[in-house]
């Protein structure tokens, strides 16, 4: 079983093993969300079924939404109802990748972990990686998967909410790590939310720190130095990842896995629900 990272030879190996698998394409563009269909149409990992961000690992609008913010999480129920159309059952290996660095690929082995699916593995570095290595790709959609019943299990995943943070705010129990870019952390810019800056007493470490020149994971005893640098000391099971909607936060949460920090925490609703309220406390610099 494979639950943080496999690696383009692991998945080949594991796909000539003829276990049960099912991989799964999230490539998403934030700023032009039809784009990632259109990359899926263009060339994906042979047999992917497609994860959308906005349509399959959201829940715009739904009343039972699990969080707030720009990419609401679904509800446990929903989500697993949709695993299960596509084919997923809980014994499956679940694989997910995308093209844009795990930032997206994130958000569906964070909601696996969620309904209790263990076995879910992020791709590392992602299409790029598999296609440098002569991995088989394929065009158009991927033949429809029969549909069995997904039903969810215990948690795996720890999921925070706002009421929560704001109690917790400058106690020494609860540790902020903002993973977005330093310049929207600082509020110099804010190109997506109506207000710039970041929670009081949070860390920044951007998700892309976490990965090395070629796109893939930096090793587990880089992450954990580097990690270990940034808590300065502080307890790495008081983390909480955030970022501006829930989903770029977890590439940090994966690498702090990876690191052997521990599975911390997420706050999906992030800073896009944090700033709604003009009540919550702001931060800039």
């Amino acid at each position: 079983m494979y639950s943080t990272l496999i690696s383009v030879a692991q998945l080949q190996t594991l796909l000539a093993s003829g276990q049960p698998l099912l991989v799964f394409d999230c490539s998403f563009e934030l700023m032009q969300p039809a784009a990632g269909d259109a990359q899926y149409q263009q060339s994906h990992l042979a047999g992917a079924v497609r994860a959308d961000l906005d349509r399959h690992l959201s829940a715009h609008g739904a009343p039972d939404a699990a969080s707030g913010g720009r990419h609401p999480l679904p509800s446990r129920e929903n989500f697993a109802a949709w695993l299960g159309s596509v084919g997923l059952a809980p014994d499956m290996q679940a694989v997910v990748y995308d093209r844009q660095g795990a930032n997206y690929c994130g958000r569906l082995w964070w909601l696996l972990k969620w309904v209790g699916h263990e076995a879910v593995a992020v791709l590392d570095g992602g299409l790029p990686a598999w296609l440098a290595a002569g991995g088989a790709v394929e065009a158009g959609t991927a033949p429809a998967r029969p549909a069995v019943t997904y039903t969810p299990g215990s948690p795996k995943a720890v999921l925070t909410h706002t009421q929560s943070v704001l109690r917790a705010l400058a106690r020494p129990g609860q540790t902020l790590v903002d993973a977005r870019g330093a310049p929207r952390f600082r509020g110099d810019v804010e190109p997506l939310d109506p207000v710039a800056g970041h929670i009081p007493g949070a860390l920044n470490r951007p998700f892309s720190d976490n990965l090395d020149a070629n796109g893939c994971f930096k090793s587990a005893d880089v992450l954990k130095t580097e990690f270990e640098a940034l808590l300065a000391g502080r307890d790495p099971a008081s983390v909480v990842h955030h970022c501006g909607s829930g989903v770029s936060a977890v590439p940090n949460l994966i690498a702090m896995e990876v690191a052997g920090l521990g599975r911390t925490a997420l706050y999906a609703g992030s800073w896009s629900e944090w700033c709604s309220d003009a009540d919550r406390p702001v931060a800039q610099g």
